[in-house]
């Protein structure tokens, strides 16, 4: 029943899709720290035994069964989140960079305060947030299912609300900079035009003087 099995690898029989290796039912050969840490206890596929493939055989149908309703629920928690944006708040510096970072614990946690609950394991995240910004995660509701959300990470509400606009903080800051050095240039050009009107007039009223004491002369 089964076939050879390469050095250094287990073979098994899968319960459930799993992504990059194979569907249900399929025969694979995998390393043994992959099948002892996460297929196994997860009880995503058995030792493909001559045994276990007559048990897997025996409850196919309704494992199929199961599988189709568990991703119809996955389907309804999708069509919930699927694009949605949460926001967590950091410390951060002027530059960006975070003081600590975002784990999928904290995705799972802001997803939690807006009644949605998903396990943190069902979230993809390569690696810790470290900077502010708007970053794309992946969650895995069901072997072939998967929402996409986003996390803002920002330092304030009002940042946050920049970051979704598409501008980064310091494309904010740059801008509100350009704006004040604006606001100070138009202020001198005020003072200087104020300043002009003043001479101006006061070269009239020397003016008029001049010629009122002429003609008294």
């Amino acid at each position: 029943i089964c076939s050879k099995v390469g050095k250094n690898m287990v073979q098994l029989v899968l319960l459930e899709r799993v992504s990059k290796l194979g569907g249900m039912g399929d025969i694979v050969n995998v390393k043994p720290g992959y099948a002892r840490n996460y297929l196994l206890p997860l009880k995503k596929a058995l030792r493909a035994s001559e045994a276990n493939i007559k048990k897997f055989e025996s409850e196919r149908k309704n494992l199929e069964a199961q599988n189709l309703e568990t991703k119809k629920e996955a389907e309804t928690i999708k069509n919930k989140i699927d694009g949605s944006s949460f926001v967590i708040i950091r410390s951060a510096s002027d530059s960006g960079s975070l003081y600590g970072s975002v784990t999928s614990r904290d995705a799972e946690d802001a997803m939690k305060s807006k009644g949605l609950l998903v396990n943190k394991k069902q979230i993809v995240l390569v690696k810790p947030i470290k900077d502010l910004g708007v970053h794309q995660l992946a969650v895995n509701l069901h072997p072939e299912v998967t929402a996409n959300i986003e996390i803002n990470v920002a330092r304030s509400i009002e940042e946050a609300e920049i970051q979704k606009s598409g501008k980064t903080i310091q494309d904010a800051k740059l801008e509100a900079d350009a704006e004040a050095e604006f606001d100070i240039a138009e202020l001198f050009d005020d003072v200087g035009s104020a300043a002009r009107v003043t001479d101006e007039e006061d070269d009239t009223d020397e003016a008029s003087s001049n010629s009122t004491k002429e003609t008294s002369a």
